[in-house]
């Protein structure tokens, strides 16, 4: 029985407006959020002009995305909605004794078509004045037997020091600052890369202006986007983080989650970098586990 004083048949009436052909999953999924949407809109009494706001806004930022920048993830990510989605995807291998990597959020400046370089190779390509060089290197294994994964693909991206990665920044050459790499026959992989700062989330976009609207500070600790992926083995992105950044407690995308806060230490003997990272990333088999990545 309705608890309002609106049309007590109308939320039914939409979902099961939903055909013969529509599979099971796709009617559960449309029918909780159909159900969820109209429960927000008559408990908050949501005006057309508020509701027209939101379509502007997401409208906004499908003008804004295209195949270098996603602005309506990065909504999402402000929201917390894909780093909630990760949480509940991922859960079963968080809970596990000796988990494999960590996932993290995808975020909206992944490019598909980065090109792949070789083991040992510097990212840097445009290089700023206060750059901190770091050599980044670490193995890809199986997360049972420990064995290493030849030829596995480790991708990184990471935004320069003034807070821009290479596509929102004219001044940065192209493919600046990514890369993709196969580990070797010891299934390492390794390369020159920034030490990462922190930066604010883009405040041109519908992303920046819902943060503006909700009084919320724009920045993102530092890191490091990783994907790794082999062939039977479940693809892993993820993030890592550097432990001594301000902001790992308040990610404004709520990213963060403590096994991905890593050291940076110095390095010696080395005229490239003054720092080094040492990370290992940890694959499940598909058949291994239905809740792992």
């Amino acid at each position: 029985m309705a608890t309002h004083r609106f049309n007590p048949t109308f939320t039914d009436n939409v979902i099961n407006a939903m055909g013969p052909k529509t599979t099971p999953r796709m009617r559960k999924l449309m029918a909780g959020l159909i159900r969820h949407m109209h429960d927000y809109a008559r408990e908050e009494e949501l005006t057309v002009d508020e509701w027209m706001a939101g379509v502007q806004m997401l409208n906004w930022a499908g003008r804004m995305s295209d195949d270098k920048r996603n602005e309506g993830q990065l909504v999402c990510d402000v929201l917390g909605l894909e780093s909630l989605v990760d949480e509940i995807t991922f859960t079963l291998a968080g809970e596990a004794q000796d988990a494999p990597t960590a996932t993290a959020i995808l975020g909206p400046f992944f490019r598909a078509d980065t090109p792949y370089r070789e083991n040992g190779e510097d990212i840097v390509k445009t290089r700023p004045a206060d750059a901190e060089m770091t050599f980044m290197h670490g193995r890809v294994m199986d997360f049972q037997t420990k064995q290493p994964l030849v030829g596995a693909t480790v991708e990184v991206w990471q935004a320069s020091t003034n807070g821009l990665y290479e596509q929102q920044d004219p001044e940065q050459v192209e493919f600046n600052l990514r890369g993709k790499f196969k580990t070797d026959e010891d299934g390492r992989y390794s390369f020159y890369c920034l030490r990462p700062t922190p930066y604010p989330v883009p405040n041109d976009g519908p992303a920046g202006k819902l943060l503006e609207l909700m009084d919320r500070h724009p920045f993102r600790p530092a890191h490091i986007h990783i994907i790794a992926t082999y062939d039977n083995y479940r693809p892993l992105t993820t993030q890592i983080f550097d432990r001594k950044d301000k902001y790992l407690d308040n990610d404004s995308v709520f990213a963060v989650k403590d096994s991905l806060v890593v050291d940076f230490v110095p390095r010696k003997d080395d005229t490239k970098a003054a720092v080094e990272l040492e990370y290992d990333v940890k694959l499940v088999k598909f058949e291994a586990s239905s809740g792992a990545a």
